[in-house]
C-alpha cells in the first residue's frame, strides 16, 4: 500500500477546483497579478485571492510582491510532479488489472479443463 504524503494530497486537492485549474492555465503563459485574474472571474477579488493561496500552499504557482501587486505564475516543477505521481497510481492500477486478468484467464482455464458432472453422465 502506497501511503501519500501531505504535500501530494496538497497538490491533488489544490487541482481538484475547476477556478484553480484555469488560475494555472492562465499563470503558465508569464505573470499575472491578482487583480488580473479577480477581473477573469465572476467572484470577489478575496476568492480568486483565496484559490492562489491554495495554488500557492500546493506549490503549483508562486507568488511575489513587486510595488502594490501581488503577480503570479505557475511553477512547471509542480506541475510535472502532479504528472508523475498520476503516471505512478496509473502504473500501480495497469499491474493491478494485468494481474487480475491473469488470474480471471488461469481459472477460466481450469473450469475448462474439468469434467462436467451433466456431460460426463
Amino acid at each position: 500500500m502506497v501511503v501519500e504524503s501531505d504535500d501530494t494530497d496538497r497538490l491533488f486537492h489544490a487541482l481538484a477546483d475547476g477556478t484553480r485549474r484555469d488560475i494555472l492555465r492562465r499563470s503558465v503563459r508569464g505573470e499575472l497579478s491578482v487583480s488580473q485574474l479577480a477581473a477573469a472571474y465572476p467572484m470577489s477579488f478575496a476568492a480568486v485571492q483565496k484559490h492562489v493561496t491554495v495554488l500557492e500552499r500546493a506549490g503549483l504557482v508562486t507568488k511575489e510582491r513587486r510595488g502594490k501587486e501581488q503577480l503570479v505564475r505557475t511553477d512547471p516543477d509542480a506541475v510535472r510532479r502532479a504528472r508523475t505521481a498520476l503516471e505512478q497510481l496509473e502504473a500501480t492500477w495497469r499491474g493491478r488489472v494485468d494481474r487480475m486478468s491473469q488470474v480471471l484467464s488461469r481459472t477460466s482455464a481450469t473450469v475448462e479443463d474439468t469434467p462436467n458432472e451433466r456431460t460426463d453422465r
